[in-house]
C-alpha cells in the first residue's frame, strides 16, 4: 500500500467514523427530544468542539437544531420539527385518522397531498381506491406512490427543504394555481383558538395555493395538535369541509367544534390485525 493509499484509507475511516457518531446523535435526540451538548460530549468521549460540528451537520440537513446548549427534535411556535422526528410519533393515531380520510375519497380522483407525516400513513391505503391521480410536493410520497399500481403521479417542484422533505416557494405554488383537484388531504402544526397554524410562511403559503385550487377539503388532526402552538396563520377549522380528528381528542374539542358548524369525525383507532404504517420515509442521508 503506498502513501496515497493510507490516506485515503485513514479519511474513509474517519469519515465512516463520524457518519456513524452523527447517526447515533440523531437516534438519542429523535428519541429524547432534546439533549444537553455537554452530555453527548460525555456519552461519546468526544469534545463539546466535535459535538457542536456533529449537530451543526445535522442541522444543515435539518434533522434536529442547537438551541440555548441543547440538540433538540421538538417544534416551537417557530420551528417545526424534521418529518424524520415526527413521522415516529403518534403513529396509531395517524393510522386511524387515514383510514377515516378513505372514507371521503373516491376512485377517479385527483388528490393534493401534503408534506404532513399524517398524510404520509394513507399512501398504503391508495391502492384500494384506484385509478387515483396524487399531486405533492414531498419528495417521499412521490417516490412511493410512483411504486402503485393505479396511481398517477403529479410532481410539484421548486425550492427544496430538508426539515420537511418537499418543495415550496413560488414556482411550487404557481404550479399549483394552474391546478383544480377533487381533493387536499392535509394536516397541520397547530391548532390555536380553532385556527390551523404554522411555523413558516413558506409552508403557508403553499398549503394555502393547494386549499384554494381544491373543490374539498379534509383536515386530520391527532389530539396532540390542540396542545400545541405556532406562529402563522392558515384558516380556520370553519373552512374544511371535514375535520378529521383521532380517538385521543378530548370531548371538549369535539363539542365545541360542532357547535360551530364544523363537520367533525372521530376516527376510531384501527384494529391490530388491519392496522398499518406508512412506508419509511428516507433520512436526509438516503438511506
Amino acid at each position: 500500500m503506498n502513501e496515497v493509499d493510507t490516506v485515503d484509507s485513514s479519511a474513509r475511516n474517519r469519515f465512516t467514523r463520524q457518519g456513524d457518531r452523527q447517526r447515533a446523535i440523531q437516534e438519542i435526540v429523535m428519541s429524547e427530544g432534546a439533549v444537553r451538548i455537554e452530555q453527548l460530549a460525555e456519552r461519546f468521549g468526544i469534545s463539546i468542539m466535535t459535538v457542536h460540528r456533529d449537530l451543526d451537520e445535522l442541522e444543515s440537513r435539518g434533522l434536529l437544531r442547537k438551541s440555548r446548549g441543547l440538540a433538540t427534535a421538538l417544534s416551537t411556535s417557530l420551528i417545526e420539527s424534521s418529518d424524520v422526528f415526527r413521522s415516529s410519533r403518534q403513529l396509531a393515531e395517524k393510522d386511524a385518522l387515514a383510514h377515516a380520510a378513505m372514507e371521503f375519497i373516491e376512485p377517479g380522483q385527483a388528490i393534493f397531498m401534503d408534506d404532513s407525516t399524517t398524510i404520509a400513513h394513507l399512501v398504503p391505503l391508495l391502492s384500494t381506491k384506484a385509478p387515483l391521480t396524487i399531486i405533492t410536493n414531498v419528495l417521499p410520497l412521490m417516490q412511493q406512490v410512483s411504486t402503485i399500481r393505479g396511481m398517477s403521479l403529479l410532481a410539484l417542484g421548486g425550492n427544496y427543504y430538508n426539515w420537511c422533505s418537499a418543495f415550496m416557494g413560488r414556482m411550487t405554488n404557481e404550479a399549483i394555481a394552474n391546478l383544480k383537484a377533487d381533493v387536499f388531504v392535509l394536516s397541520t402544526s397547530a391548532v390555536v383558538d380553532d385556527v390551523c397554524m404554522h411555523q413558516t410562511l413558506e409552508t403557508i403559503d403553499t398549503k394555502r395555493a393547494m386549499f384554494d385550487a381544491s373543490a374539498k377539503r379534509i383536515l386530520l388532526v391527532d389530539h396532540t395538535k390542540f396542545e400545541k402552538r405556532a406562529l402563522y396563520a392558515l384558516v380556520p377549522l370553519t373552512d374544511f369541509d371535514v375535520v378529521i380528528v383521532d380517538y385521543k381528542t378530548d370531548s371538549s374539542h369535539v363539542e365545541r367544534l360542532r357547535a360551530q358548524g364544523i363537520n367533525v369525525v372521530v376516527a376510531p383507532r384501527v384494529a391490530p390485525s388491519t392496522e398499518r404504517r406508512p412506508a419509511a420515509r428516507p433520512t436526509q442521508t438516503g438511506e
